[in-house]
């Protein structure tokens, strides 16, 4: 029988990493989760989860941090992307690449390098924790913010722009009923890409903050750490859930817009 080569084979490396990587540590958090330390099915990492105010606590100020950065890169991410994407700026190319830039390097070393720049300014994070960690968080995420917004505002219809303002729109109406519910794709991707992988970040707030501010990642690091996994694995289940459904709303509400707009 002769051997016939099909295009789909090249998804093989593809599903044997997803299983490796993906699947297989999924499957391992949820075992550990819902066990004790014995192998046997126990609820005692959710109940000591939920009881612990301190764990309540720490998912409050995660939450918290996570909003308002977003909210801060949204702010200032929103029309950084909007005079990229505009094709009568003949230098849109190079200052995409300046502010994508900083996403090839490092993640550590972007953080140290923050930290020390902080440091000379007078913002440590003995005495400004909080402000130091925000600062942090919107400036290794705001790539993550302009990117989205700016592939999804390449793609506004100019024409419905130039409608709007020939029938007497003003500036503000037309960013309200035309600009942005066109970008609004854009925004939901950015908010994704940033809420939920703030809420789990632990590097940025323990080196900024130096050890001042909790998120829950690094609970889930702590846990692991100590080899504490079934408590850990329960943390890293609950951001899973966050996870998942964050990416249900956004599709859902991407699939709205377009409908909408069409």
């Amino acid at each position: 029988m002769k051997f016939r080569f099909q295009r789909k084979y090249f998804s093989i490396p593809y599903v044997i990493f997803l299983a490796l990587f993906v699947v297989v540590p999924i499957c391992l958090i949820i075992f550990y989760a819902f066990t004790n330390s014995n192998g046997q099915f126990s609820l005692d990492a959710g109940a000591k989860f939920f009881s612990d105010v301190s764990n309540l606590n720490v998912i409050l100020v995660s939450l918290f941090l996570a909003v308002q950065t977003t909210l801060i890169c949204l702010i200032i991410g929103y029309p950084i992307a909007y005079l990229l994407a505009n094709k009568n700026y003949n230098k849109n190319a190079v200052l995409v690449m300046l502010f994508i830039m900083p996403m090839w390097i490092n993640f550590v070393l972007r953080t140290t390098a923050t930290r020390d720049i902080l440091f000379a300014m007078g913002i440590n994070g003995g005495n400004y924790p909080y402000l130091a960690t925000s600062i942090g968080m919107v400036y290794n995420y705001l790539p993550f913010v302009i990117l989205p917004l700016y592939t999804t505002m390449l793609k506004l219809d100019k024409s419905q722009i130039e409608a709007a303002a020939d029938l007497g729109a003003n500036p503000v109406q037309v960013f309200i009923h035309s600009i942005f519910p066109q970008s609004l794709p854009g925004v939901i991707s950015a908010i994704t890409m940033t809420l939920v992988p703030v809420m789990s970040s632990y590097v940025i707030s323990d080196a900024l903050s130096e050890g001042n501010i909790t998120l829950i990642g690094n609970f889930i690091y702590i846990n692991f750490a100590n080899y504490q996994w079934n408590n850990g694995s329960f943390m890293a289940f609950i951001l899973l859930i966050l996870v998942v459904f964050s990416m249900f709303m956004s599709r859902s509400k991407a699939e709205e817009s377009r409908a909408n707009l069409w």
